[in-house]
């Protein structure tokens, strides 16, 4: 299919600095130079942002051995091909439901090279519970503060850059529909992907004796599990007592469930209808 260059619509300016084209990719996209994962709760725009980036030219399908829906896309943004997987809307990563299941799985064991977490402007507060977890599992996140038009029509004045020091990732305020503010976005994602831009994310440590179990545990979890992504979040989740990373852990099944997320031909089935432009 004939590739779509997107002009920004908040980008006019072809001499400025911030001006860019974003080049949507066609619906075959199995060669890419990075993974970035979309998280988000339920409707806080996570999906238009999502067509934003892809023109709709997507993938779509379920996870394997799951019946929640998935969908990738890709785009090219200063020359390098970004894949971008559409986790399910959640409120949390708990794995209380196979949405939380399949997100969490995809950003601890897939790890993609960056999380955007897509919050809504009217309604922070509660969507950062969901980032404070994202930001437990990978250094390499990006908060998308999206429905900024709303915000403003409401009298709301979102601060994001006492956000982004308070939570030491970048917060990009942005209205998806608009396209405002997604040049930047798209810019933030490839330093932090780079490293240009440093990330140092809020971490709750507890109290001491639970850093201290915390510390006895990882290298038990490292150990028996070589390879493990982010032993520290499987020892919290053992003591906050959560029965599927317990039952994972007793069975096995951990290991397999890196493998799953990691190999290519599974996590991005071949059976994914087409739907698009």
């Amino acid at each position: 299919m004939e590739k779509t260059k997107v002009k920004l619509p908040t980008e006019n300016c072809e001499t400025c600095p911030a001006y860019t084209n974003l080049e949507q990719m066609g619906l075959k996209i199995d060669n890419f130079d990075r993974v970035i994962a979309l998280a988000g709760n339920p409707n806080t725009g996570k999906s238009t942002l999502f067509n934003t980036l892809t023109g709709l030219k997507q993938h779509t399908g379920n996870w394997p051995g799951k019946t929640v829906t998935r969908a990738e896309g890709g785009y090219q943004f200063n020359g390098v091909r970004y894949k971008i997987v559409d986790l399910p809307g959640t409120y949390s990563l708990l794995s209380a439901s196979q949405d939380e299941e399949v997100a969490r799985d995809f950003i601890l064991f897939g790890q993609p090279d960056a999380t955007i977490v897509v919050t809504d402007a009217t309604a922070l507060e509660r969507n950062l519970n969901l980032a404070m977890q994202v930001m437990e599992i990978t250094d390499k996140v990006v908060v998308a503060v999206n429905l900024m038009d709303e915000a403003r029509r409401k009298g709301l004045d979102v601060d994001t850059r006492s956000l982004s020091r308070d939570l030491g990732v970048p917060v990009i305020a942005i209205t998806a529909r608009t396209g405002e503010g997604i040049s930047t976005l798209l810019q933030t994602i490839a330093e932090v992907i780079d490293g240009r831009i440093g990330t140092q994310p809020m971490r709750v440590n507890g109290t001491s004796e639970f850093q201290r179990a915390i510390d006895e545990l990882v290298p038990m979890i490292e150990a028996s599990i070589p390879g493990i992504p982010n032993a520290r979040w499987v020892a919290i989740r053992l003591l906050d007592g959560d029965a599927r990373v317990q039952k994972a852990l007793q069975d096995g099944e951990l290991p397999e469930l890196m493998a799953r997320q990691r190999r290519v031909d599974v996590q991005f089935s071949r059976k994914m209808s087409v739907q698009g432009q």
